[in-house]
């Protein structure tokens, strides 16, 4: 593997270039993300290239994929400019008041926290401070994975199977999932099923990244069960109506799905759980604007039992 000589001064702004091409694989598209015209960004990187004595890209007509050398730097010059940023932030909260960018991931359903009503109250006391919310296709192992290298301060996440490490985890609230079935199956007449009567069953489920599809992975592997996974989709609308159409059962949680007529929604013993954490990295403190957000988070969904809380490292 190429070796990357740190010992030169690199500057912040030729690494907030090289983030931007690396985490958008395009010079267009990081270009316009950092407010630059191409040729000048592609100069930056140049340079940075120069400093470090090392090619950080491979560019061909279509592509820009980093090298052994550039996927080095990434991870640190990610948390470089996380430092960075913080200690902005630090300096200006003494000069009058919390402010900078807080980056938060973002589950596609979040219905057991009140995510608007969070972001109201914290606009309100810190109308300083710019939020950004991100969602990831790859779900709640994407977010932690994000949040784990620098690109997310904090997020909302569920991982039923257990966090990677580098993270502090935070449980705020959870609810027991129920099977969803069309309104005219035989289990739509019953109160409770047994969860071995849907060994082999097929399920329409969600992309396996997602903390929903995790908690009944692993309840099924648990029991010593299987299931067949008819039809992916990352959308809990088109979930439901898949169900409706006879393609599979589902497991949801039932407010995901508050007053739906559509589809019956029965308990399974023993049920999966939908547990949803905070989730913030453990090798970097936390700006003063998202230690904010975090306190309020922690405040307002406060866990029963404070032991809970842990390094997933441990």
């Amino acid at each position: 593997m190429t070796v990357i000589n740190l010992e030169h001064e690199v500057e912040l702004r030729h690494l907030e270039h090289f983030v931007a091409v690396a985490e958008e694989r395009s010079f267009t598209r990081a270009a316009a993300r950092v407010h630059l015209v191409q040729s000048a960004l592609s100069v930056s990187v140049r340079s940075l290239e120069r400093e470090l004595g090392s090619r950080l890209f491979e560019r061909t007509t279509h592509h820009v994929e980093l090298t052994d050398a550039g996927q080095a730097l990434l991870v640190e010059a990610q948390r470089t400019l996380a430092a960075a940023e913080a200690a902005r932030d630090a300096v200006a909260a003494v000069h009058g008041g919390v402010r900078g960018t807080v980056r938060v991931g973002i589950m596609h359903s979040l219905a057991l926290i009140d995510l608007g009503d969070l972001l109201v109250r914290y606009n309100r006391e810190r109308p300083q401070v710019q939020i950004v919310p991100s969602a990831a296709q790859g779900g709640s192992t994407e977010l932690a994975r994000q949040v784990t290298n620098g690109r997310l301060d904090l997020a909302f996440a569920a991982l039923p199977g257990g966090y990677p490490p580098g993270l502090t985890v935070r449980p705020l609230a959870s609810e027991p999932m129920s099977l969803a079935c069309p309104p005219d199956h035989p289990f739509a007449s019953r109160r409770v099923i047994p969860l071995a009567e849907l060994d082999g069953a097929r399920f329409v489920d969600f992309p396996p990244g997602w903390g929903t599809r995790r908690s009944v992975d692993q309840i099924f592997l648990d029991s010593g069960l299987q299931r067949e996974i008819a039809v992916e989709v990352a959308d809990i609308p088109t979930v439901v109506d898949l169900v409706r159409a006879g393609f599979g059962f589902a497991f949801l949680s039932p407010s995901l799905v508050p007053g739906s007529r559509r589809i019956a929604l029965r308990t399974v013993r023993p049920r999966p759980v939908f547990a949803v954490s905070l989730i913030t990295p453990d090798d970097r403190p936390p700006s003063a604007a998202a230690r904010a957000l975090i306190d309020l988070v922690l405040t307002t969904y406060p866990h029963p039992d404070s032991r809970q809380e842990r390094s997933a490292e441990s």
